[in-house]
């Protein structure tokens, strides 16, 4: 465990993910599902020389520009890895308020690997985050989870939900309920700036995309990572030409992607993401009446494959999109891309990208388990050890109060309780023996039966003594629920689920370069070949 603040801790855990992700981390899966990663420094000169060839001059920036909008550390950046550099990707479809912790260690992974890129090869290399704005997902995209005083609270959009729409056009719509629990759990604004910039960014009239990248810009760029806004034309329009490629080769790549199908399964693994028949991994955006009933609104849908040569022929440009299997293979594309910090979903499905690369005939993307960091608050450790608790006990919805309320309930009680239970064993057992075993007055499951009713009847009591000292003790069970929300929301990591707001309006932007601290010493092994490639 790292303590890097006053009053927050800080730790790398493991990334996890499915059997699928956590095999591929650890190299343990077929070498042709995943392009070999480059091992230390020769092999990244090597990456780069090819990027190099593929992207000889800086015209990719200057088409996709207005996309980055970037302004100071991060436009620097940029602009210097255009005249001959590289960048790295990460990215994540938008989240209310940011999201998840994750969306922020994600984009901190792709810092420290551009730094130790730019470091072991001498040339420019910039941090990207694709914001996925062109993402219709609303169930994802309206929620996110705080803690307050009475535990983990859901923050939501309240819609209406939408459909096929992609975020950048959606409303945010009523936003002070969601507001009101953010600030609850921000407390007292030691950095009001923080929470002033997230004010700027999300207002009523605003989309969810929009918010989302504003939000995003203006805590990234001044560490000098960029921010893509996926749904900008000009990422649609650089991206076209590959997307038309996949319409028109929508059967071979489905074939390649089923044949891979059955490679996962065979070796004991379910891929990530599941292959629809009749569908290419291509979306269409067209025009329909506004479900408002005024004006019109943009739909994403998938491209069936029997009409993709149609649609690759005749769609407007820049109406096309990626799904989740091609977007890699675009990004790598459109941008001189190293590598992909990805998350463990992101890893697992990786495989299956693959694929589509090969069937595209282009080089397969190449991933990087990004790095997984938890934020505790300081005093968490001191809290769990007083009231009797190992962090597993959080991870159960219920077993933590029950530990806490068996150490609270008096040693008289408790005592008591437990002589009763030896007293009907000790009892049950003479009934046992007052009986001749060759001619017994009643079966011997009676007396069995008799002994688990007894036994029953005392748990029943004891619940009852358990529910009773919690009543008692609400303030300790609040605490145990605060807790619980800080360490394993609904029983996952904090990083997965929490989001990030509060902490950064406590603790100012400072918080940023400290978890960059934790993650750079994991990077930089891997760039220079100390940790094992998949």
């Amino acid at each position: 465990m790292t303590h890097l603040g006053e009053s927050y801790l800080l730790r790398q855990v493991p990334l996890g993910g499915s059997p699928l992700s956590r095999a591929a981390q650890a190299g343990r899966v077929d070498p042709s599902w995943y392009p070999p990663r480059p091992v230390g420094r020769t092999g990244w000169a090597a990456r780069a020389a090819n990027l190099s060839t593929a992207f000889p001059d800086d015209a990719w920036y200057r088409l996709l520009a207005p996309a980055f909008a970037a302004t100071g550390l991060a436009e620097s950046r940029l602009e210097r890895a255009a005249a001959g550099g590289l960048v790295v990707t990460t990215g994540q479809q938008p989240g209310l308020f940011g999201g998840p912790m994750y969306t922020w260690t994600k984009a901190l992974s792709a810092l420290a690997m551009a730094d130790a890129l730019e470091s072991a090869l001498g040339v420019p290399v910039a941090p990207v985050f694709w914001a996925a704005t062109d993402d219709a997902d609303w169930l994802e995209a309206c929620t996110t989870s705080v803690v307050t005083s009475r535990g983990l609270q859901a923050l939501c959009l309240p819609g209406p939900a939408t459909e096929g729409r992609p975020m950048a056009d959606v409303a945010l719509g009523l936003l002070e309920p969601a507001l009101a629990l953010l600030d609850q759990a921000c407390g007292s604004a030691a950095h009001a700036d923080i929470r002033a910039l997230v004010g700027r960014a999300y207002v009523p009239q605003a989309t969810v995309g929009a918010a989302y990248v504003q939000l995003l810009r203006g805590l990234l760029e001044p560490l000098g990572i960029s921010v893509l806004d996926a749904a900008h034309p000009a990422v649609r329009d650089a991206a076209d030409p590959l997307l038309r490629r996949a319409l028109r080769l929508a059967d071979p790549i489905h074939q390649a992607l089923t044949a891979r199908q059955v490679e996962i399964e065979a070796a004991g693994f379910s891929p990530q993401v599941d292959v629809v028949e009749e569908l290419s991994l291509v979306f269409h955006t067209t025009t329909r009446a506004s479900s408002l009933g005024v004006g019109v609104e943009r739909v994403r849908e998938r491209v069936p494959r029997a009409s993709a040569a149609a649609i690759a022929r005749e769609a407007v440009p820049g109406s096309l999109g990626a799904n989740v299997l091609l977007r890699p293979v675009v990004e790598q594309a459109i941008l001189p891309t190293a590598c992909y910090l990805a998350g463990p979903g992101e890893y697992a499905y990786f495989a299956q990208v693959s694929a589509v690369a090969s069937a595209l005939d282009v080089a397969a993307p190449v991933p990087v388990p990004r790095v997984a960091v938890e934020l505790l608050p300081a005093h968490l450790p001191a809290r769990l050890e007083a009231l009797g608790l190992a962090e597993t006990d959080l991870a159960d919805p219920h077993r933590a109060e029950q530990i806490v309320s068996r150490l609270r309930v008096s040693e008289s009680m408790a005592d008591a309780i437990e002589r009763l239970r030896v007293t009907v064993e000790t009892q049950v057992g003479a009934l046992r023996e007052a009986e001749p075993s060759d001619q017994p007055v009643v079966a011997d499951e009676v007396v069995h039966g008799l002994a688990r009713d007894l036994e029953a009847r005392i748990a029943r009591f004891e619940r009852r003594v358990l529910a009773g000292v919690k009543r008692r003790e609400g303030g300790l069970m609040q605490e145990v629920a605060v807790l619980r929300g800080l360490l394993r929301p609904d029983g996952q990591s904090p990083e997965r689920v929490l989001n990030l707001v509060p902490w950064l309006v406590r603790f100012g932007p400072g918080l940023l370069e400290d978890v960059a601290a934790v993650i750079r010493p994991h990077i930089r092994a891997l760039v220079d070949g100390d940790s094992p490639a998949a």
